[in-house]
């Protein structure tokens, strides 16, 4: 009976909507599917599809969105209805698209949410792509537009919202929308969420390994945390682990694809500018021949720490010749690759951890001069200057400076640089002190005498080790000298981020600014590079649980009682904002 009242119920809604077109805006990066699911969809459906796609809009090439909304318009006037073929990654971008709806067209979401890694290995294999969206310069959009992504939610106007997760979830999607006849309509809701209502979503998270772990598979990186949930509601994270942060990787089409792992915030790295070829008016051939000479001299030093050569622009010259050199040499390009972006913050605008730098400074090493010095300097703050003068007050060609960076320098606490090496080179520019007079011979000397310096600079930092004794402490520690001695195995030697954890995890009172709550077995602290609106790290207090491969049966008792601490703040951030999501999990490797 009830079967029937429903049945009898429903046409009075549904009979408007049948008939009615729809408009299905498509949400994913570059690489995707959306396209390929416009022409799989319309290729076998009955009902009359239009696909409007930005970038042949404008008879065949890139257009513009107000000229997609005139077409879209257009063909649900005529009672067809159209796939929006656009990236549409957040609410602003797809609000005039939504507002095509009323009451004689129904607006879909169908989202192609596919893992990052997917998308940008699609695309960096691409070609003849319409919109010429393709190879690594494509990758880095890709990246750049992950990280700002909103996914939508139905009280943005649609009336039907599809996740796809996977290629599975996308297959299924196609099946969906090709089976929809001129006639038929869809339920309305959000599908393909594992469960909209859930405050806390369960399980192991895989964040961080070390390079040593690093394999093929991890060539190209991938987005492992969301800052948006189900229906777009804003999901935050209390990551049990043992205190490392996931990262953010982007892909510049100087790297080679696959050149860097998505887990490197542990990899002592070098980012440096091209010494002596701006102001200083180097012949550019010649200073390439040095850096990849140079670079190739110390890569049997380097162990797993990496040399980035950086420059801002896509038209640098010199990292094309760099680059195409050192491919020469087939030096490893895991080690030493370029990369576009600003040296002050490859962190925060390109995902890239490096926690040295290098400053092409002057003699005075000075502040101020354009370039490369002003800006480190600037970006530093008056701790790098104060810091430089307590090392040198000048520096002569052909040498370095390393400088430790102060915790209270921007550098360090923003884009975690824990050293700026000031390098001078050879000047070759009259209006400068030192000229040359373009004496190359003794030019190339000084300049490789210059990248000695710094390489060996850095090395000085890599190749410090903190040595951490056991004791009933932290997660974070490692076996004895003396159990090493008798094992035959190394001293376990952590990256600067994880000793700073360790030093909070064993003297909590030495850090109240930062941790949140302490007890004997567990320390709660904010992460220093939170990856949502509220994100903690729960760490365990207790020796030998290095990774989560490390737990036992044992260890049961701990990780329900870092589980019970993880809900609690959940309760606690939920009951201040009830509409925040919450993910809790943990670090499989530190």
């Amino acid at each position: 009976m009830e079967m029937d009242i429903d049945s009898a119920c429903k046409p009075k809604d549904e009979e408007k909507a049948k008939g009615k077109p729809i408009a299905a805006i498509l949400v994913g990066a570059p690489g995707s599917g959306k396209s390929t699911f416009c022409e799989n969809v319309m290729r076998g459906s009955s009902r009359p599809w239009v696909r409007v796609c930005q970038d042949t809009i404008n008879n065949g090439k890139s257009g513009t969105k107000p000229q997609c909304l005139k077409s879209a318009a257009a063909s649900l006037k005529e009672g067809k209805s159209v796939f929006i073929d656009r990236c549409n990654l957040d609410k602003e971008q797809r609000v005039d698209f939504v507002n095509l709806g009323g009451p004689e067209v129904e607006v879909h979401a169908v989202v192609l949410d596919l893992p990052a890694k997917l998308s940008i290995s699609r695309i960096v294999k691409r070609t003849g792509h319409e919109g010429n969206l393709q190879g690594g310069k494509a990758a880095a959009v890709v990246n750049r537009m992950l990280q700002n992504k909103e996914l939508p939610k139905l009280s943005e106007g649609f009336s039907r919202i599809t996740f796809c997760r996977n290629e599975t979830d996308v297959d299924a999607a196609v099946k969906t929308y090709t089976a929809v006849g001129p006639l038929d309509t869809l339920p309305h809701g959000c599908f393909g969420q594992k469960d909209p209502n859930a405050k806390t979503q369960l399980g192991i998270m895989r964040f961080l390994k070390r390079l040593h772990e690093t394999n093929a598979r991890d060539s190209v990186p991938s987005q492992l945390t969301e800052e948006k949930g189900p229906c777009g509601k804003t999901q935050e994270t209390v990551s049990s682990s043992s205190g490392m942060a996931s990262q953010k990787i982007k892909v510049s089409e100087d790297m080679a694809p696959g050149s860097i792992s998505h887990d490197e915030s542990d990899i002592p790295t070098l980012a440096f500018p091209s010494i002596s070829t701006v102001d200083f008016q180097f012949d550019l051939e010649k200073a390439s021949d040095v850096i990849v000479g140079k670079v190739e001299e110390f890569m049997d030093k380097l162990g797993n720490a990496r040399l980035v050569l950086v420059d801002l622009t896509e038209r640098s010259k010199i990292l094309s010749l760099v680059r195409a050199k050192a491919a020469e040499k087939k030096i490893d390009s895991k080690r030493f690759f370029t990369f576009i972006g600003d040296i002050c913050q490859l962190y925060t605008k390109g995902g890239l951890c490096c926690n040295v730098i290098a400053n092409a400074a002057n003699w005075r090493l000075k502040p101020g001069g354009g370039g490369v010095n002003a800006a480190i300097f600037n970006a530093g703050g008056p701790a790098l200057e104060a810091a430089t003068k307590e090392q040198a007050r000048s520096l002569l060609p052909g040498n370095a400076l390393v400088v430790p960076l102060p915790s209270t320098s921007p550098l360090y606490s923003k884009e975690g640089v824990t050293h700026v090496i000031h390098v001078l080179g050879p000047n070759m520019n009259p209006r400068r002190p030192n000229c040359l007079d373009n004496d190359y011979v003794k030019g190339c000397k000084v300049l490789e005498d210059a990248y000695s310096s710094l390489f060996k600079g850095f090395l000085s930092i890599a190749n410090t080790q903190v040595k951490v004794p056991r004791s009933s402490g932290s997660i974070l520690s490692g076996p004895s000298k003396l159990e090493d001695e008798i094992s035959g195995t190394k001293t376990k030697t952590w990256a600067p981020c994880l000793q700073a954890l360790y030093n909070i995890a064993m003297q909590p009172e030495k850090h109240n600014k930062q941790v949140l709550e302490a007890s004997d077995d567990v320390v709660v602290l904010n992460d220093i590079y939170p990856k949502a609106k509220q994100h903690l790290l729960v760490l365990a207090r207790i020796k030998g649980l290095d990774t989560l491969a490390d737990a036992r049966k044992e260890h049961l008792p701990l990780l329900m009682t870092m589980h019970e601490v993880g809900l609690r703040w959940v309760d606690k951030f939920v009951g201040e904002d009830a509409s925040l999501v919450f993910r809790l999990g943990y670090h499989s490797v530190c």
